[in-house]
């Protein structure tokens, strides 16, 4: 019985448990995804218009990514405090929105609208940031592999809850809101205390690199699934029973993960957490390596005068030459030749704050990128809806479904391919940014042709490089300006979502959209009839001519990206040359 008893108490100690815990946290975390099915619905019962709806997905794309508030209550409280709060956001926000849209209370303005809106996708920061908080602690040696799962199910998510809601098989489609509402939160609040940092996370396993390829594997069958039934769907008329064991086996592959902690913990994993050797030190060359490289001191006048192949010399001989080249210039400025001071700010590479970074023109140029390109992506996610419906399909939440799968493997795809970039060639990590951003723009044009088939194509390449900024940047971003302060930095980076969003959808897209729409009605004589009675109708356009423009100003965008992203490769080649190139020899 005492056997029994330490094997439970270590399987809820288990690191994997709370791995497997987080990707399901993460699986229900990415409602916003679903906005482009929501906004429909939304539309049609409070007659918004099109700006007025872009203004919606603004106020949503911004609970999404501001997470600084989320991030601090994350220091402060407990993980499942924190977990506890993002739930009664997402249940608060979505489920007054449900209650509105319903009937159930009276309408309330739009700028309060938004407020709901707002509250209810910020939810999803606290759950983000507790799933990556805790597994990054307990996978301090596997952070690359933990953070693109977690990222791609929080992409995935989108598909999976649009199945759950066809097991419900019901013709209100405001139904979808209250599933969102309650759903999410059902879920986050089960798993609330298994989510966080358990002990032994600095110990290294021989079975990690077997259980991570497992968690792959359980990804790519999951989208493959997931991929088929939206298919299926779409071009089968299923009867409901169908439906519910096709998503019955959906929920068995979600929970199929949970067999790496158990196994591992009741037959794999004999050895008892606290008696496995803790990680290696590091060797002796390696601290002296880095200790010197901490106190290694720089004038700033050496920044100007060394040699560019300096920095791709080894630690070693580098500081020999700077240390050469910084004796001579103190001995100029002994004989009053030269004047010298001390550089304060840090290299590339090293630890930034957020106020240093953001003078620096690399980081610059890597939040415009990202701008360019997520933000172009995140239009086409917000208005996914209304495209596919302009052009005549009338399943839009087949194409929701379709371009978060494409998403969720955008992130892993991402991730993995940009590693391969800079590990097998030390080429800098921005190389395989412009490739998904050349790909997204490619993917616009495929909107702006409209030809029958077009939609699947665009939507395809759309999510994939969507998805791919957000594996690559985050890693960039640590690598070019250091982990100290990556929380920060990574915040303001989020920020580009939002900023894209409200000048590309919110500026662009609908004002065009709403135009197009107005001028049809103009045309069409039913609508005159009905404008002459009083009756107000929300402006739809229908056709190729509603995204076209939108969607060729969102390919140049895209353009632009790619050439922002190659001058970032272009000034930062020496430092992954410097990270990557000597591992490579």
């Amino acid at each position: 019985m005492s056997g029994s008893r330490g094997r439970l108490r270590s399987l809820l100690h288990n690191r994997w448990l709370v791995f497997v815990a987080a990707m399901w946290v993460q699986a229900v975390a990415g409602t916003g995804y679903l906005f482009g099915s929501l906004s429909p619905v939304i539309k049609s019962s409070l007659g918004y218009n099109q700006r007025q709806i872009a203004r919606l997905g603004v106020a949503k794309d911004l609970g999404d990514s501001i997470g600084f508030l989320a991030g601090s209550l994350c220091e402060i409280l407990p993980l499942w405090a924190a977990l506890l709060v993002g739930a009664l956001q997402n249940l608060v926000g979505y489920g007054w929105v449900w209650l509105i849209v319903s009937g159930r209370t009276p309408t309330m303005p739009l700028w309060a609208m938004c407020v709901l809106i707002f509250v209810a996708t910020n939810g999803e920061t606290y759950f983000n940031t507790a799933a990556l908080v805790s597994c990054v602690q307990n996978f301090p040696k596997s952070r690359g592999p933990v953070v693109g799962i977690l990222k791609g199910f929080a992409g995935l998510s989108g598909a999976i809850l649009t199945q759950i809601f066809a097991m419900v098989h019901t013709p209100d489609h405001a139904a979808l809101l209250f599933v969102v509402a309650v759903g999410p939160s059902m879920v986050v609040i089960a798993l609330m205390f298994i989510v966080r940092p358990v002990g032994g996370h600095r110990q290294v396993r021989p079975s990690d690199q077997s259980s991570f390829t497992f968690v792959y594997g359980v990804c790519l069958l999951l989208a493959a699934y997931l991929m088929g039934v939206m298919l299926l769907e779409d071009l089968v008329d299923l009867g409901h029973t169908v439906i519910v064991v096709l998503t019955l086996l959906l929920l068995l592959l979600l929970l199929a993960p949970v067999v790496l902690p158990l196994l591992l913990t009741f037959h794999l994993d004999v050895v008892s957490p606290v008696q496995e050797p803790l990680l290696p030190e590091p060797s002796q060359g390696e601290e002296t390596n880095q200790s010197a490289e901490e106190n290694e001191v720089i004038l700033s006048e050496v920044e100007d005068e060394k040699p560019r192949d300096v920095d791709l010399l080894p630690a070693s001989e580098r500081q020999k030459r700077i240390a050469h080249l910084q004796a001579k210039l103190l001995q100029a400025a002994a004989d009053g030749a030269v004047r010298v001071k001390k550089r304060r700010g840090p290299r590339r590479g090293e630890d930034f704050t957020l106020m240093q970074a953001l003078v620096k023109a690399d980081f610059g140029l890597m939040f415009l990128s990202l701008l360019l390109g997520s933000g172009s992506g995140l239009t086409v996610i917000d208005n996914l809806g209304q495209m596919s419906e302009s052009l005549g399909y009338d399943k839009p939440h087949i194409f929701v479904s379709m371009i978060s799968i494409w998403n969720f493997l955008g992130r892993v795809g991402g991730g993995y391919l940009s590693e391969l970039v800079v590990r097998e060639r030390a080429y800098p990590r921005p190389v395989a940014l412009a490739c998904f951003q050349a790909v997204m723009a490619i993917g616009h044009l495929f909107f702006v042709m409209a030809w029958p088939g077009t939609m699947y194509v665009g939507t395809l390449l759309i999510g994939l490089g969507y998805g791919a900024h957000w594996a690559i940047v985050p890693a960039a971003a640590s690598e070019l300006f250091g982990l100290k302060n990556f929380g920060a930095l990574y915040n303001f980076l989020t920020v580009a979502n939002p900023a894209g969003s409200l000048i590309f959808s919110g500026l662009i897209t609908s004002v065009i959209y709403d135009d197009e729409a107005a001028k049809q009605a103009h045309g069409n004589i039913n609508s005159l009839r009905v404008a002459a009675l009083g009756v107000e109708e929300p402006l739809k356009c229908t056709g190729t001519i509603c995204f076209f423009l939108s969607s060729l100003i969102m390919s140049g965008l895209c353009a632009i990206a790619v050439i922002l992203s190659l001058v970032l490769v272009y000034r930062t080649r020496s430092v992954y040359l410097n990270l990557y190139g000597r591992a490579r020899t």
